[in-house]
């Protein structure tokens, strides 16, 4: 058996290497100082603000979707659900992989077999044990594809799963998988009441119950949504706040405006165009880090014209990703040049897509679009993304593309790309998104998004793309647990794919918050999560 700290160590070295690199990718044509990562201006310390009670407002971009872990495709719910639920394993604010409701854990020497050992004398919130049978339920709701979850795919693999003992859990895979620790300490794998399965059902998305320091009290889903201390967490001194009360603000200025009146204490992400102009004033303090969170824009291969490769790398070479960088996101972040970012494990480099609009021209004529055409592009209604959408739209325009901005809230997003049963009944022709690997792993970075059987609903493959070779080695990456062998699969899947140009891939954004100055504990991990399980107070 390979012990916990040796598999850790493996697992998580290639994060401390990439991650240190995150912000510090190279920029195909920009010049050397627009190739430093840009930071915030760090200011002098303040007095601290006056803070009234021990609650804390948190303002973020979107309206939350389900408080499933199970049955969760985006970021931001997951943050709100780490407040309540908790997995066998996690990440550190670094993201080392770390036991949460595991003592202890060992891999098979063929990667086939995980034993966890587990904690003991916690409860979840309703007073019912947590045990064993209680992992048992949850790993088989998730791995069970009757139940149509949106995180099936990431337990797929799973082949069998045993309570050994009340505190003793074992899984057995269907084949090798090293990256499957990685996939235990993702939100997904977030453990949830066996009792409110049970009672719930499919509701328990509105009915969150987990061993988390802080218990659901309300979900108002146009305005907020609370969660409460729970006085019976099982870590010592935890949690320091009575309650967090989540608020979707979409529009940037609202959400920067409750912060300098202290409406909010915590907001994310600032829009960075405001980011100097409000650090250092009303007690407020902006920290920008790198990350793993991925921007990009997909295009429907199964439609024409985006059926045709030269359209496809056409478009790549029409959007200025430096500019698109710069304008968007005020230069904080990294232009991508492969198909995951650099702080994923097995990133390989790519040849960037120049910016080019006489070859873009070119490749559209030889393609039968000399005029262009027209299209739309679907995102989010937050202004970010309206404001990158908007770039992606001039952009386009100058090679005879007109696009036609469709903004939407999450909950239509979701009717409308992820949860289509038919690849014929899509209607998405461009859809400008983005992706974080919750896991660190390359794995998770491309599959889900990029392989032939992620097409929805089964996973995110938004850009209905498919390729048999590139899927082959998806595959065979999955297969070993070497590390040289999954690193030559995914280096050669990143150049094929990158070719093909299933994407517009556009950059890499830093994770960028604001907080009053009173409040440390809060924090937003590279992969664009957020952990608020520490928050503090100060006085």
């Amino acid at each position: 058996m390979v012990k916990r700290k040796y598999l850790t160590a493996v697992l998580t070295g290639f994060m401390a290497i990439s991650l240190a690199l995150a912000g510090c990718s190279s920029q195909s044509g920009s010049s050397e100082e627009s190739q430093k990562p840009k930071t915030v201006t760090k200011q002098k310390e303040q007095t601290l603000a006056k803070k009234d009670g021990n609650s804390l407002t948190i303002a973020i971009k979107d309206n939350l979707v389900s408080m499933d872990p199970q049955d969760t495709n985006d970021t931001l719910s997951g943050s709100i659900q780490a407040t309540m639920y908790e997995g066998l394993v996690g990440f550190d604010k670094d993201m080392k992989m770390v036991p949460v409701l595991a003592e202890s854990y060992e891999a098979s020497d063929d990667a086939k077999v995980f034993t966890f050992k587990l904690k003991q004398g916690i409860k979840f919130h309703d007073g019912t044990p947590f045990n064993a049978e209680a992992v048992k339920v949850n790993i088989d709701r998730v791995a069970n594809p009757d139940n149509k979850l949106k995180r099936y795919s990431m337990f797929a693999l799973v082949d069998k799963t045993e309570a050994v003992d009340e505190y003793t859990f074992r899984v057995t895979l269907k084949e090798p998988f090293g990256a499957m620790l990685n996939n235990f300490a993702h939100p997904a794998a977030r453990i949830i009441s066996p009792k409110a399965l049970e009672e719930y059902g499919k509701e328990v998305s509105k009915h969150p119950v987990g061993t988390g320091p802080f218990k659901f009290a309300e979900w108002d889903p146009s305005d907020h949504l609370t969660v409460e201390k729970n006085p019976d967490y099982w870590e010592k001194d935890l949690p320091k706040v009575d309650s967090i009360k989540f608020k979707p603000v979409p529009e940037n200025g609202a959400r920067v405006a409750m912060l300098q009146t202290g409406e909010a204490d915590f907001i994310y992400p600032v829009p960075t165009e405001q980011v100097e102009a409000i650090n250092g004033k009303d007690g407020i303090v902006v920290e920008n880090k790198p990350s793993i969170v991925a921007r990009y824009m997909t295009m429907n291969s199964t439609k024409k014209p985006f059926n045709d490769v030269k359209v496809r790398q056409a478009i790549n070479y029409a959007i200025n990703k430096e500019a698109f960088l710069k304008v968007v996101y005020r230069g904080f972040g990294s232009e991508m040049d492969s198909i995951i970012p650099a702080g994923l494990q097995f990133y390989s480099k790519q040849k960037t897509y120049q910016y080019d609009l006489e070859k873009a021209k070119k490749l559209l004529k030889e393609a039968g679009y000399e005029k262009g055409f027209t299209t739309t592009i679907w995102g989010a209604n937050n202004s970010d993304a309206m404001k990158a959408m908007e770039f992606i739209q001039q952009q386009l325009g100058q090679v005879g593309i007109k696009v036609e901005v469709v903004p939407m809230e999450a909950g239509t997003l979701t009717d409308k790309i992820w949860s289509v049963q038919d690849a014929k009944d899509a209607g998405v022709e461009l859809y400008y998104g983005g992706w974080s690997s919750s896991t660190g792993d390359a794995d998770w970075g491309i599959r889900p998004l990029l392989a032939g059987d992620s097409i929805p609903p089964k996973s995110y493959n938004v850009g209905y793309y498919q390729n048999e070779k590139a899927d082959q080695l998806i595959n065979a990456a999955l297969q070993t647990a070497d590390p040289e062998k999954r690193q030559a699969a995914y280096t050669e899947v990143q150049k094929m794919i990158w070719e093909d140009a299933p994407w517009a891939p556009l950059i890499v954004e830093d994770t960028i918050a604001g907080k009053k100055n009173y409040l440390e504990g809060v924090y937003l991990l590279p992969d664009g999560s957020l952990s608020a399980k520490e928050a503090e107070i100060k006085r």
